[in-house]
């Protein structure tokens, strides 16, 4: 399982500047102030306080609220080098070497937005903050909000194949040869220290934690700083184009995957072995 931040990691950008903030007469960096400041004056999380502003802000304008609003408002976010091609390409190399690769995006943006971007269908699941609707389709309340912290139950329940967000047998024991995806078959890829919970988890459990950075920006310092304090195992530039540096890292995890998986048929034979050494 590889799951992915989306903003900043798959886009360079946070998805509501590409087409929302625009249609409400904002800039972005006026539009997150003022969220940002909301959320400091009312003691808010910081994620309720952005999807508040986006409704007072829309209705203030009339502008839609509706569901299929802001999946077409995804169509207009911009995509990293690569992104259009990495899934079947990445999916093709697991394939060739034994390995079923799945994808899965746990971000603090609005899974509506991301429902509308071209690589949504690459997604096994999206879990991010959303709005509830009414029997019109029109948002009237959050119904999910994701934030760095609570990011982490999303890896639990991909690990565990409990999917859906009200399963609360995401919190029972598991054995290990009973879980979906191993933990060390897990690779996280963030891009800041809001990722961090995420990325120390997977880490923490035998997977690896992948920091990207956007190439036209050439920003490495915060990478390599969070690399030198084992927070990430590999870092990157965020271009998914096949053979650029981040491609080979992942090929080398399912590699890794693939060999793991031939020892453990190998130790399967031995106890065939074994149990016939008593006969």
């Amino acid at each position: 399982a590889i799951c992915y931040d989306f903003d900043h990691t798959l886009s360079p950008d946070d998805m509501q500047a590409y087409a929302f903030i625009p249609s409400v007469d904002f800039d972005k960096q006026t539009f997150w102030a003022e969220s940002n400041a909301e959320a400091k004056r009312h003691h808010m999380d910081k994620n309720l306080a952005w999807m508040k502003k986006m409704l007072d802000e829309a209705i203030r304008r009339q502008k839609s609220i509706r569901r299929e609003t802001f999946q077409a408002q995804g169509g207009a976010v911009e995509l990293y080098p690569g992104l259009t091609t990495w899934f079947d390409a990445v999916n093709a190399y697991g394939l060739a070497h034994g390995v079923e690769v799945l994808h899965y995006v746990i971000s603090s943006g609005l899974k509506e937005m991301i429902e509308g971007t071209a690589i949504a269908r690459h997604f096994a699941r999206i879990y991010a903050s959303a709005f509830q609707y009414d029997e019109s389709g029109v948002a009237v309340w959050p119904a999910q909000v994701v934030n760095y912290t609570n990011k982490t139950q999303f890896i639990f329940r991909i690990s565990k194949g409990v999917f859906d967000e009200n399963d609360e047998r995401v919190n029972q024991s598991m054995p290990h040869e009973d879980r979906y995806v191993p933990y060390e078959n897990m690779i996280y890829i963030g891009d800041s220290d809001t990722d961090i919970p995420s990325m120390k988890v997977v880490r923490d459990k035998g997977g690896f934690a992948i920091g990207v950075y956007d190439p036209q920006v050439q920003n490495r310092r915060r990478m390599c700083d969070l690399f030198l304090e084992k927070r990430v195992d590999f870092f990157a530039p965020a271009d998914y184009t096949a053979e650029m540096p981040l491609y080979r890292i992942v090929c080398k995890a399912v590699d890794l995957a693939a060999a793991r998986a031939a020892l453990v048929e190998e130790t399967r034979v031995l106890r065939g072995v074994v149990e016939r050494c008593g006969e």
